[in-house]
């Protein structure tokens, strides 16, 4: 069960689209999202990178407690770098949404 606030993660996809994937270490847009993605709690950075990883096929649905496990296990103090360093970031945490029922279509600027 996704427990992560999908108003964070859309907060999140509407950053990383304006971010893109740039790799500019002083770039604003990318300082904010790895900023916001470091103010979540653990188990929520955990969550968002098994939303991640369920997003891009690596896990399903059906397997959601092995991605969180597999996620926690993976979890370090560069997570947000991690997750800033994937091309398709806000794809995939679009399509991992999705298979929570969630519609991160609708994903607007708004801060969660």
């Amino acid at each position: 069960m996704l427990t992560l606030d999908p108003e964070k993660v859309c907060h999140i996809v509407v950053k990383a689209r304006a971010f893109g994937a740039k790799e500019e270490i002083g770039d604003p847009a990318r300082r904010e999202l790895l900023e916001f993605i470091r103010s979540l709690d653990t188990d929520e950075q955990i969550e968002l990178v098994a939303l991640c990883w369920l997003g891009r096929a690596t896990y399903s649905r059906d397997e959601w407690d092995e991605a969180l496990s597999e996620a926690e296990a993976a979890h370090n103090e560069r997570t947000a770098e991690y997750l800033l360093r994937l091309p398709l970031l806000a794809d995939d945490l679009e399509k991992g949404l999705a298979a929570f029922g969630e519609n991160g279509k609708k994903v607007d600027s708004r801060n969660p």
